[in-house]
This record gives C-alpha cells, sequence and structure tokens, in this order.
C-alpha cells in the first residue's frame, strides 16, 4: 500500500486516491498498536525478571500490575482482528422496532434507543437519529440510527434480533410482572466503492409530515420521505433533515444499505446463526434476555455471556456482549 500510494498518478482518480489512503491509514494504526502491545509486554516482562532477580518486591507488584492492565487491551486488539469481514469497516444504521404489547413495549424500544445512543457515545461513534416514530402515550413504535466511526458495523452487526425484557410494568397500577419484546436490526452503510443499482419502478415514494422533536419547520411540511422496495418488501424512512431532498438522498443510502445486507447475508458463512436471529417480534426468537424483576441479570442467549449489572446495560455498557459475539465466532472458526 505503501508502494500504491506513491504512485504519482494516484490522484487522477481522487475517489479511489481517497479509499486507498483510508485503507492504508486503518491498517497502519492497527499494526502500530499491535506494535506498541508488544513492546509494553516485552519491557513489563524484563521488569518482572529484575524485579526478582534484585528481590524488590514493590517493583514486582508495579510490573504485575501493568501486565494485569494491558491484558484486556490484548484481548481487544485480537477480538478486533476478527472485524475483518465484508463490511465490518463501515458506519451502521440500527433499527429499532416495538413488538406485541402496546405501551409496554414501546417503552422497552424507547429504552433500547437510549441503550445504543450512549453506547455509541461511550465508544467514540458519532450518533444520528434518522428517524422515529412516537408510541401512543409512551416511548416509540420505530426508530432509525445512524452509527459513523470505524468498525461500527463489525461491533454492531450481532446485536441483530429480539431483545427480550421482564420487570415490574410502570403502567400497571397493580405492579404485576410483564415481559416486552423489541427487534433490532443492523445493517452496514454502503459506501462510494460498493454498487447497488436500483431500478426506480421498483420502488414507492410517500412524502409525510415529521413527527416529534425537529423544531415547527419539520411539523408544517411534508418533508419526511418513506421508499418502500417493493420487491423485496424493504421500507426505509428519513425525517431528520431540515429538507424533503436531503431526506431523500438519506433514505435511497439506507435502501441501499439494506440490500446490500441482503446481499451479505447470503455470502455470509454464519448464515445460519444470524438467520435464526431473526424472526417474529416475541417468545422463541430472543438473542437477549433483560430481567429486572425478581432478579437482575442481562443474558446473551446465543454465547451465555452475562452480568448482573443491569443498570450499566441499559446504559450502554455492551462491549461485553459484543466481545463474548467475536470470541465465539473465533472459537467456531478454530473448531
Amino acid at each position: 500500500m505503501d508502494a500504491l500510494t506513491a504512485d504519482p498518478n494516484l490522484w487522477d482518480d481522487p475517489d479511489k486516491a481517497q479509499r486507498l489512503m483510508s485503507e492504508r491509514n486503518t491498517l497502519s494504526a492497527q499494526i502500530a498498536r499491535v506494535k506498541e502491545l508488544e513492546t509494553q509486554v516485552i519491557n513489563t516482562f524484563d521488569m518482572i525478571e529484575m524485579a526478582e532477580n534484585e528481590n524488590e518486591p514493590e517493583l514486582l507488584t508495579e510490573a504485575e500490575n501493568t501486565f494485569t492492565a494491558l491484558e484486556p487491551q490484548i484481548q481487544e486488539a485480537e477480538l478486533e482482528s476478527l472485524l475483518s469481514a465484508e463490511g465490518d469497516r463501515n458506519d451502521a444504521f440500527l433499527e429499532i422496532h416495538s413488538g406485541a404489547g402496546g405501551t409496554e413495549a414501546q417503552d422497552w424500544a424507547d429504552m433500547i434507543r437510549r441503550m445504543y445512543m450512549h453506547w455509541g457515545e461511550k465508544n467514540g461513534y458519532k450518533v444520528e437519529l434518522l428517524e422515529e416514530s412516537e408510541g401512543e402515550e409512551a416511548g416509540i413504535k420505530s426508530s432509525t440510527l445512524k452509527f459513523s466511526g470505524l468498525n461500527a458495523y463489525g461491533w454492531l452487526k450481532y446485536e441483530s434480533g429480539v431483545h427480550r425484557l421482564v420487570r415490574i410494568s410502570p403502567f400497571d397500577s397493580n405492579a404485576r410482572r410483564h415481559t416486552s419484546f423489541a427487534s433490532v436490526w443492523v445493517y452496514p452503510v454502503v459506501d462510494d466503492s460498493i454498487q447497488i443499482d436500483i431500478n426506480p419502478a421498483d420502488c414507492r415514494i410517500d412524502l409525510y409530515r415529521a413527527s416529534g422533536a425537529g423544531g415547527q419547520h419539520v411539523n408544517r411540511t411534508e418533508s419526511a420521505i418513506r421508499i418502500t422496495h417493493i420487491p423485496t418488501g424493504i421500507v426505509v424512512a428519513c425525517q431528520t433533515q431540515r429538507s424533503q431532498f436531503a431526506n431523500r438522498d438519506e433514505a435511497w443510502r439506507m435502501l441501499k444499505a439494506r440490500l446490500y445486507e441482503m446481499e451479505l447475508q447470503k455470502r455470509r458463512a454464519e448464515q445460519g446463526a444470524i438467520e435464526a436471529a431473526k424472526g417474529d417480534n416475541g417468545w422463541g426468537n430472543q438473542i437477549r434476555s433483560y430481567v429486572l424483576q425478581p432478579y437482575q441479570m442481562v443474558k446473551d442467549l446465543r454465547t451465555d455471556y452475562e452480568t448482573s449489572d443491569t443498570g450499566g446495560v441499559l446504559d450502554g455498557d455492551l462491549n461485553g456482549f459484543m466481545r463474548a459475539s467475536l470470541a465465539a465466532l473465533a472459537n467456531k472458526k478454530e473448531g
């Protein structure tokens, strides 16, 4: 890549040059990170050996603490090396839909939206709210988020599936325990290097008045766009941009991304596992269970990873679940 970027004719094609430079810089940063970790490990082992030879317990403790702190960083780098499948480096769209159950399920969908927005903010991703349909009394019926940043799709793709909540309902005057469902679907943002051909005749475009927050402009005009791809039944919508044209452009990008994700599914080695995670928004199809009553537990039903820190999870602490999914993939490949 260094040789390719040194080609004097590289910038004859600016788009190709930018893609090449971006990939080269990404790889360079990853290599530098591994080399830095390698250097720190070697230096720490040298420090341990010196502390043992010179019988300095304080230095030995310091070195052991340094190595303990390095271990999760090494594990993280190892897992990130698995983010090499097609589309993993791309930005990501994340859709949320409430399941059956009215207000209870719509409130749960809203909790999930906040959870993923907090995860994105904590991990350095730019998070945009592209579309949202409010519930009748509380919560949301649906929402679409966009995560921009390196490996957004790679980290989020295993979040697709049905998420189940068990809690004492705040909407039940008798304080009974309720079970609610909401579905999550993640697909990669398609960049300019990927060609997706869509026949406009296969699409129906609807204009409608945006709802919810967004100021007087979007509430007075039909600036929101909904596109239905008739052959596949895929529906995408965008309402958060100020102009109808901007919403239309973003909706087309979302549709291309959905069609690209469908193609990726066909070619992905773990297609069966991903398809199993989809399905009806209810019992029997959930990937993760969030239990707030009668005990505190969040458990991923695919990897068996679990934690009792339900508050942390709902505040966006999802990296443990994502790492477990990648580790399961690594074990599968080794097997």
